[in-house]
């Protein structure tokens, strides 16, 4: 397992912050941290792995060790891929808090099943609560609703429309363009909206080693149709700056945006930033 960059400041900080409305830390790849103004704090898809080199590379920093989060009331996940559930990244989190861990059906059978969390790690299995699209949750003073996702490398993703009086954030997961992102636009104000965005790269075949042209996140054009469908104010490209040959220069959005009424600003944020609803 990775061993932290940054020692244990981002997690201090987390816990430090006292935010007016919702504050948002990016952690790199799909990960973020929310903490409302009550306190309630919620991570989605946190991942401090390396990847699998040589074919998954990490190209930026490991922002925190799991062991020192010690305050987090929900960790959510998106699909079942290993940047999005991964035992080491997670479960010591669950170990050291008394979050629940909500995801999809594929994604609990990971944790579960696959890497065994209850087995090799101190969290009982009345932790997990498998969610499915049109369920809501409450959770301290977020309500999230588990809404539909399209990604064709994912068994079952999903996406999260995550409410506070303050606003209303949007995590796709590597979610590309969806038929139901125009009717989400026009059910939710979001002011704040996370999509995945990368490159067209050339990615080690698992067997043969051999270079295979791979694409895994939207392009320029995709992320900026579904920012448009869901009628973002405010879009926050994700995951570009992952994995080796598979990075991407998320300015380059401000123009293939220009012509569109959504999103009307870019966010771009780099690991460790925070960003405020």
């Amino acid at each position: 397992m990775s061993v932290s960059d940054w020692s244990d400041w981002l997690p201090r900080a987390v816990e430090a912050a006292d935010p007016e409305t919702v504050a948002v830390w990016y952690l790199g790849c799909n990960g973020f941290f929310l903490k409302g103004s009550d306190g309630t704090t919620l991570a989605i898809d946190p991942y401090v792995g390396v990847g699998d080199p040589p074919r998954t590379v990490r190209m930026i920093p490991v922002p925190f060790d799991p062991e020192d989060v010690t305050e987090l009331d929900g960790l959510l996940a998106t699909h079942e891929h290993t940047d999005h559930v991964h035992g080491p990244s997670q479960a010591p989190i669950l170990e050291n808090t008394d979050a629940t861990y909500y995801a999809p059906d594929d994604s609990v059978d990971v944790a579960l099943e696959d890497e065994a969390w209850t087995e090799n790690y101190d969290v009982s299995e009345d932790r997990f609560e498998v969610v499915s699209e049109g369920d809501t949750l409450e959770i301290g003073e977020f309500t999230v609703h588990v809404k539909p996702a399209h990604d064709p490398d994912a068994t079952h993703p999903v996406s999260y429309v995550i409410e506070h009086e303050s606003g209303t954030f949007f995590h796709g997961g590597d979610t590309k363009p969806a038929e139901e992102f125009a009717e989400l636009g026009e059910e939710y104000d979001i002011d704040l909206g996370v999509l995945a965005f990368g490159a067209i790269g050339n990615i080690p075949d698992k067997e043969t080693g051999e270079p295979v042209r791979t694409k895994w996140y939207s392009t320029e054009n995709e992320i900026i149709e579904a920012a448009s469908d869901l009628r973002l104010d405010r879009l926050l490209p994700s995951h570009w700056d992952m994995w080796k040959g598979m990075t991407a220069d998320p300015t380059v959005l401000h123009a293939h945006s220009r012509s569109f009424e959504y999103p009307e600003r870019l966010e771009i944020a780099e690991i460790g930033d925070r960003v405020d609803l």
